[in-house]
């Protein structure tokens, strides 16, 4: 158990005043002890298993600041294996993604298999006798992996619960993405990377929780009439937590009195799909009626499927889907890994659309996007200055709130989407990780 320090004692008090330490956001001591009790027992997110489709296809990853090969072996078998060779140390992997059927090492040439086994020692004999055993020196598998609907999540914890269990009733929100079809989802090329002096908690509180921030932060799209003018736009809507796990989920649909298209407009042909592949006639519904959805899974995975305009020429929008990772780097700094997705079974017009609607709002450059980054660049900044950092930060809102009894769906609802429910919830199980 984590020694309570005066920094975690704050915590643990302002978690339920709504009161939160604005160090928390650029702190050495408090990052390095998210890489040991939050990042080094937690499920995750590694890839989708549509961005390694045949044996010999890898892609390099990370949870916390380890690198893993997410590879198919030849035997088809994803792993995820440690870039780190098993002689000296040195990273076996040279590209962030391929095809190969072996890694050798560039230091001394240890060769390994795709599935982790040393199959290659430069002189073999002559160098370590004929008492070496290369079957006890392969390349360490990550202690835990397991996949959910292609979604493929990595644990460091032997004694972690499974996977299943981690995620809980987010499952149900997360199938509102992974069911829509049969065939499931597919990667639009590598993901996007880009670095941003931010923490990674800050960056994700937009995805779980702050509807509030669009308001002022994307005023200028307002203005442009790309975002709604309307304040109940950015409100309406359920904000759904699942307590004790610290996943959250804002399910947007029209404002009373609104028209908008059904099931995010996607086609009616994918509509129709989605109505058979659902697993519950309530998923259907819920869909139905939604124009953006966000999940967030504890602890760095944040989705986003909005309804955009691709290009100033195309009439009308069309949803787009990506996938994010805070993954940290350090004190107040992390590298953005963001995918765009969609079904794999969707028209290939479609596909085009709704990565353009990616490119355009939520990639690197996108406008959005850079709104965004700067706000949280110096939220950050602030939080590391010897003023700053011994400030409290006001997480209150809704904190009078009554859940929902009507949302069909599981865990704790509110009718509103200007609370900060999410958040408080995702720190209770932040702060409940730090101190075990």
């Amino acid at each position: 158990m984590a020694v309570k320090t005066p920094m975690l004692e704050e915590l643990v008090k302002g978690v339920e005043e709504g009161l939160l330490p604005a160090r928390i956001f650029n702190d050495p001591e408090l990052f390095a002890l998210e890489q040991e009790k939050i990042f080094g027992r937690s499920w995750v997110y590694l890839a989708h298993e549509s961005e390694i489709p045949k044996p010999g296809d890898y892609v390099l990853r990370y949870v916390g600041n380890n690198p893993y090969i997410v590879v198919r072996g030849e035997d088809g078998e994803v792993r995820a294996l440690l870039d780190m060779c098993r002689h000296r140390g040195m990273r076996v992997c040279r590209a962030e993604m391929g095809n190969a059927s072996h890694f050798r090492c560039p230091f001394h040439g240890w060769t390994y298999r795709n599935d982790g086994a040393l199959v290659g020692v430069p002189a073999e004999r002559e160098a370590f006798g004929p008492s070496f055993n290369k079957a006890e020196w392969g390349l360490y598998p990550i202690p835990r992996l397991e996949v959910f609907d292609g979604m493929i999540f990595g644990n460091l914890d032997p004694q972690a619960p499974s996977l299943e269990e981690w995620l809980g009733d987010i499952r149900w929100y997360l199938e509102l993405i992974t069911k829509r079809s049969s065939a499931g989802l597919e990667v639009l090329g590598p993901p996007q990377r880009w670095v941003v002096n931010t923490d990674w908690k800050l960056a994700l509180e937009t995805f779980i929780s702050d509807s509030y921030h669009t308001l002022m932060t994307h005023r200028s799209l307002i203005e442009l009439g790309i975002a709604p003018r309307d304040a109940k736009y950015a409100m309406y809507g359920e904000q759904v937590h699942i307590p004790g796990k610290g996943h959250g989920s804002m399910v947007i649909g029209a404002p009373p009195g609104a028209k908008l298209p059904p099931f995010w407009r996607y086609p009616e042909e994918m509509l129709e799909r989605a109505k058979a592949s659902y697993p519950s006639r309530e998923q259907f519904e819920v869909a139905r009626e939604t124009r953006i959805l966000l999940i967030t899974v504890f602890p760095n995975l944040s989705i986003h499927n909005p309804i955009r305009k691709p290009d100033h020429k195309y009439q009308g929008a069309v949803p787009m889907l990506t996938f994010r990772v805070w993954h940290p780097l350090g004190p107040g700094k992390i590298e953005i890994f963001s995918w765009a997705l969609v079904e794999k079974d969707a028209p290939e017009w479609f596909k085009e659309k709704t990565r353009l609607s990616y490119l355009r709002f939520f990639g690197s450059s996108g406008t959005f996007e850079q709104d965004d980054t700067e706000i949280w660049s110096l939220v950050t900044q602030n939080a590391g200055s010897s003023q700053g950092r011994g400030l409290r930060l006001c997480y209150r809102m809704g904190m009078d709130l009554t859940p929902d009894p009507n949302w069909p769906g599981p865990g704790v609802a509110y009718g509103i989407n200007f609370t900060d429910a999410n958040l408080r919830n995702f720190y209770r199980r932040y702060v409940e990780m730090l101190l075990s």
